[in-house]
């Protein structure tokens, strides 16, 4: 019950068109029949207004997309009598927007979700003073630095359970890692020295040491979180097509409407008008 009231409050236009569509449909069924007609073909042109405004404001700005056509079929069929079909595409236009802002909302949220999860320290081993050159690792002094600061061929300690921070080779004899946020792989994965271990990879039980073999903005983590951020910001091909030739469709569209229309028109003698009864005559 939660989740439909939230969809609800979030995409009110989809519930308010399902509602005139159930009203519609009872009033079918009752005595005031044809009132129908008129609340569904009077709130798809509200609909159709409403989404005339912003499409002005987009050709204003050289943005065309196919609400172009979307409005204009919804003129059109309350037009020429067919409200219903109106309705059906006040439902698909409502339908996709929602369609479209849900699936951006969720691109972001696991943008977000990357993003927390993303190395944001890296503790450092720095020789101490009284340590000779090549000193063994527990002669060393440990540092907590900004994963920022990491610089190749820096020394890190990778503690249990902790991220690692950059792209490096490891160090330690031995380690056990759990590298399923970047493959998706859940059983751990054993690696041994000399081996490359990509940064976002979550350590084992045990405390290990690497060598940076890359800068925090160049390890394979962030290069994921970039190719997101683009993907999440950017259209696909068939939308951006989409969107290049809706103008050019929808003149197209209008002219074989207009040519249907003629010829229907040539057959009949005049049309039909939405107000009135099935095949009666303006």
């Amino acid at each position: 019950m939660r989740r439909v009231s939230a969809a609800t409050g979030a995409y009110p236009l989809v519930f308010v068109t399902l509602l005139v569509a159930a009203i519609g449909l009872i009033l079918l069924a009752t005595p005031a029949r044809e009132t129908a007609p008129w609340l569904v073909g009077a709130y798809a042109l509200a609909i159709a207004g409403w989404e005339a405004v912003g499409m002005i404001r987009q050709l204003l700005k050289g943005h065309a997309g196919l609400d172009i056509l979307a409005v204009t079929a919804i003129a059109a069929a309350v037009t020429v009598g067919e409200p219903w079909a109106a309705l059906v595409v006040v439902l698909m236009l409502t339908g996709g927007a929602a369609l479209e802002d849900y699936a951006a909302n969720r691109s972001k949220r696991e943008l977000t979700a990357l993003l927390r999860k993303a190395p944001q320290q890296a503790t450092r081993l720095l020789r101490g003073d009284a340590a000779p050159a090549g000193g063994p690792t527990a002669e060393r002094v440990a540092e907590d630095v900004p994963v920022e600061a990491v610089k190749v061929g820096d020394l890190l300690l990778v503690r249990p359970g902790a991220l690692v921070p950059v792209d490096a080779v490891l160090v330690s004899e031995h380690a056990v890692l759990d590298e399923s946020s970047l493959t998706g792989e859940s059983l751990p994965v054993e690696r041994v020295a000399g081996e490359r271990v990509s940064s976002g990879v979550v350590n084992g039980a045990t405390a290990v040491t690497m060598r940076a073999v890359a800068l925090a903005s160049d390890s394979e983590y962030q290069q994921i979180v970039r190719l997101v951020e683009q993907a999440a910001g950017s259209k696909a091909k068939v939308v951006r097509l989409a969107d290049r030739y809706a103008v050019p469709f929808t003149v197209l569209s209008l002219i074989i409407a207009g040519i249907a229309w003629g010829s229907a028109e040539r057959r009949s003698g005049s049309p039909r008008c939405w107000w009135s009864r099935p095949r009666a005559r303006c």
